[in-house]
């Protein structure tokens, strides 16, 4: 479904991808992990289009995705949910959940995936007139997912979904994410908590400064003791 081929990528004059390989299957789970400032962010940024490559190629479904800006990937079938949320603070739940169908004028498509999406965010739907700003970052984050998913997409880029939330609600997060993909959504995922990614992948990858240094099944990778002392820390 998607192929990364040695791209290499810089913000001003430091360059922070350095010929970064990747592939996505439709239907896997596919994990990065690595550190902070690996370039794992900046990965799903050059699939996305905010962010372009200096060079290398990035394919989905046989689509060159270079040439494209970042609008244009969205109607590809690509959904990006950002680190840090990025929802609309000053916009109610239900009007952030209408922004993410912008691509979209088929409504009743759009009203069964915005039930879809009340069904697994139930708190979405009791909050739906509030302000997004006003969440807290576990509603937020669910706000942002379910945002993503009004597109429809083939697949999801999901940057840092469990950051600095509460570990009732990671579960949550996770819990949705795997539902999302049982119902066909293939899934690109960044995150800091090596150890559920890996226990929910398919397969990942490791970014270390730039590069990628190990891939596998996420089975492989969670036995793996470079990979457990290096992101896994104690059991």
């Amino acid at each position: 479904m998607l192929i990364v081929d040695a791209i290499h990528a810089a913000h001003g004059a430091i360059e922070v991808l350095h010929g970064v390989s990747l592939k996505v299957q439709a239907g896997e789970i596919v994990t990065l992990i690595g550190a902070n400032g690996a370039g794992k962010t900046t990965t799903l940024t050059c699939i996305s289009g905010l962010h372009k490559p200096k060079s290398g190629k990035i394919a989905f479904e046989g689509k060159d995705l270079l040439p494209l800006p970042a609008h244009d990937i969205v109607h590809c079938g690509i959904a990006h949910c950002p680190e840090g949320r990025r929802v609309f603070p000053r916009q109610s739940v239900a009007e952030n959940l209408a922004l993410g169908a912008y691509i979209r004028n088929d409504k009743a498509g759009i009203r069964q995936d915005l039930d879809k999406i009340y069904s697994l965010f139930p708190v979405l739907l009791e909050r739906r007139a509030q302000l997004a700003g006003t969440l807290s970052g576990g509603e937020q984050q669910m706000l942002a997912v379910g945002r993503a998913m009004m597109i429809r997409p083939r697949l999801l880029l999901l940057d840092e979904p469990s950051l600095g939330l509460a570990p009732l609600i990671v579960k949550r997060i996770f819990d949705v994410i795997l539902e999302l993909n049982r119902q066909g959504t293939t899934i690109l995922l960044v995150e800091q908590n090596a150890r559920m990614a890996l226990k929910i992948a398919s397969r990942a990858y490791v970014l270390e400064t730039g590069s990628v240094i190990a891939e596998g099944t996420g089975a492989e990778l969670l036995a793996d003791p470079k990979v457990q002392a290096a992101y896994l820390g104690d059991a």
